[in-house]
């Protein structure tokens, strides 16, 4: 199947108000061009090195999200237009955005990744450490940067049962924040959960944005 045909196959699959993500990495500009023809502008990459090719050469209405473990190093380099980063998996790296973010006068949504798999691999806060973190406000004095939502990836398991769980320990966590912190109630908005393999369960357990890339795109190009 063709690009465009594998999109129109996710998207009548996908209720209204959840966000398709193209997760292009390892893909060429030939390929996001044919998904960005067939009406897709929401691209998800993963290193910095990849994007800033990929942003230089291709339509400047597209959104692109960095889905990616983002050194802090890197962070100037993006944030002159990427339009979300995914995977704030720490504080330094929110207080990095901001600094740079003020330098361009903009305020970038971020997504603070949660680490509820079981992998010891992935990265992310533990709900305990974010809550606490959340809870000193201190995302009041950071102007560059807008608590968008929450992020997390599942367990790497053909079990159901798990990937369930991982699920929808993010989505209870993402509700207690906003029944806790008043300040994010209105702002925080995004569920980020589910991929090529579990974004059906994902939709199921709460997740309003998907990232999708190897259903659209085939196996990595490189």
């Amino acid at each position: 199947m063709s690009i465009p045909s594998n999109i129109a196959a996710i998207r009548t699959n996908i209720p209204e108000g959840v966000t398709l993500i193209c997760v292009s990495k390892f893909h060429s500009v030939e390929a996001i061009m044919q998904a960005y023809e067939a009406g897709e502008r929401d691209f998800g990459e993963s290193r910095v090195q990849e994007l800033l090719p990929k942003y230089e050469a291709l339509p400047k209405d597209i959104r692109w999200h960095f889905i990616g473990h983002l050194q802090t190093n890197k962070v100037k380099q993006i944030v002159p237009f990427v339009h979300m980063i995914h995977s704030v998996d720490s504080i330094r790296l929110l207080n990095e955005i901001n600094k740079q973010a003020l330098k361009h006068n903009r305020t970038i949504p971020c997504l603070l990744q949660l680490h509820v798999a079981e992998e010891e691999t992935k990265f992310g806060f533990s709900t305990e450490e974010c809550m606490a973190w959340l809870q000193t406000r201190e995302f009041l004095n950071m102007p560059g940067i807008a608590i968008a939502g929450i992020m997390c990836m599942a367990t790497n398991t053909d079990d159901e049962v798990r990937i369930r769980k991982d699920f929808n320990t993010a989505h209870n966590f993402y509700l207690q924040c906003k029944a806790a912190i008043p300040e994010l109630a209105q702002t925080m908005t995004i569920c980020s959960w589910g991929m090529s393999g579990d974004y059906p369960i994902a939709i199921e357990e709460g997740s309003n944005l998907i990232r999708v890339g190897s259903f659209i795109f085939g196996e990595r190009e490189y």
